[in-house]
This record gives C-alpha cells, structure tokens and sequence, in this order.
C-alpha cells in the first residue's frame, strides 16, 4: 500500500507539472466569408510567423452569417461599404461584380465547414486552406457553395478530393461545423475576426476586429508575461 501511494504521489505531481508547463493557445475566431478577416489574413499570419513556437495555435469558425437566405444583391450597397474599407485598410484584393448576383445566397455555412473537413482530413493545411478559400470568393469571387470550388485547392494541399467532397456534404460535418458557431459564442465572441488566448482553462479576450501584426504580437506577449 506505501508502495502504490508513493506511485500515486509521483504520478500526481508529474501530472500537475504537464499541466504548469502546458503552452497557451491562441485562438482565431474567424469566418472565411467575413471582409474584415480576409483584410486581416496578412497580419495574423505576420503575427504567427513572429511568435513562432511560443504559443500553439487554433482556428475556430465563428459563423458571420451562417444559413442566411439573403442575396449578394440583396446586400449589395451595406457589403459594398465594407469591402471598401477593408480593401482601402489592408490592400487586399476584391473583386465586386459578385455584389449584383441574385443567385448567390450569402450564407457563410458552407466555406465554413469547407474549412472544418480539412482541419479533419490534413490539420496542418487548415489555415492555409482557410486563407485561399478566402481569395477564392474574394478575389476570384467563386461559388462557396459549390465543391467544385475547393477541389483545385484539395488538390494543391495534397487533399483527396473524394474524401473532401463525401465529408463536405455529409451531415456529420454539418454538424461540427455547428459545433464550431456554438463554441465561438460559449466564448463571448461577437465579432471578427477575433483572437482569444486560452491560458490552462482561462480564456483571454486579446483582440476583437481588424488589428496589425505589431499589436497582436505585444497583446499575446504581455498576457503571457502575465500568466507566468
């Protein structure tokens, strides 16, 4: 009986050393759909590049308009004032002839869950995919609501595109997709994009709205000083 208590003892504090050692995570609550995330796309991904190693990382889909029944061009003149900003802001390129499609539904579900198939299928690829799915409506402006439009990109990370294109219309997808909109609003999120820093089992608010690399970097950084 000493014998297993002192094994006990040993497995309790190793057990409470992983968990001081265990590295935050910064949490990018975002929707491949939102202008002001794909305005965003280069200082998150600047920022990411400079904090490195530090801190672990997790794209999580917010749902900006999830299974809306609104056009484009029901939309048109309020989209059109954003993306204005956001392409005067970040220089980014739009494309805007998407605006006066009465066909086009702008219901941000399917790119979302486009993205959530790959966190599955190839997790390294996830943001990467997340920001070309991005240029594919906004740049390009694609149908996200058609699978054809991701298999060029399947391909171009090596993804099969039968398994993408089972996963994307199954509704076990739909359904972690569903997931990921009910945790980004258990967290508070309201708008995007949004950074939180999950620090143990505290949640920390570090940005909310389009923010530059040099900020992102000195709010991650000063909260983990914080931490310590």
């Amino acid at each position: 009986m000493k014998k297993l208590s002192l094994l006990l003892s040993i497995f309790c504090f190793l057990n409470l050393s992983i968990m001081a050692q265990e590295k935050a995570t910064l949490i990018y609550v975002g929707d491949p759909m939102c202008s002001w995330c794909y305005g965003f796309a280069p200082e998150i991904s600047k920022a990411l590049g400079e904090l490195g190693e530090s801190i672990d990382f997790q794209l999580l889909m917010g749902g900006l308009r999830p299974y809306n029944t609104e056009t484009m061009a029901d939309l048109e003149d309020f989209l059109l004032h954003h993306w204005e900003d956001v392409a005067k802001r970040s220089g980014q390129v739009f494309k805007y002839e998407i605006l006066k499609d009465h066909s086009f539904v702008y219901d941000t579900e399917p790119a979302s869950r486009a993205v959530v198939v790959v966190r599955d299928l190839q997790p390294e690829s996830e943001f990467a995919f997340f920001k070309e799915v991005q240029k594919a409506f906004y740049a390009q402006n694609k149908n996200t609501h058609d699978v054809a439009t991701y298999l060029p990109l399947c391909d171009q990370y090596g993804i099969d595109q039968e398994a993408f294109k089972k996963a994307f219309a199954s509704e076990e997808y739909k359904e972690k997709t569903r997931d990921d909109f009910k945790l980004s609003g258990a967290l508070g999120v309201r708008g995007f994009p949004s950074l939180v820093v999950k620090q143990g089992g505290e949640y920390f608010l570090i940005a909310n709205g389009y923010t530059n690399s040099e900020m992102i970097v000195a709010g991650v950084k000063t909260m983990l000083a914080e931490a310590k």
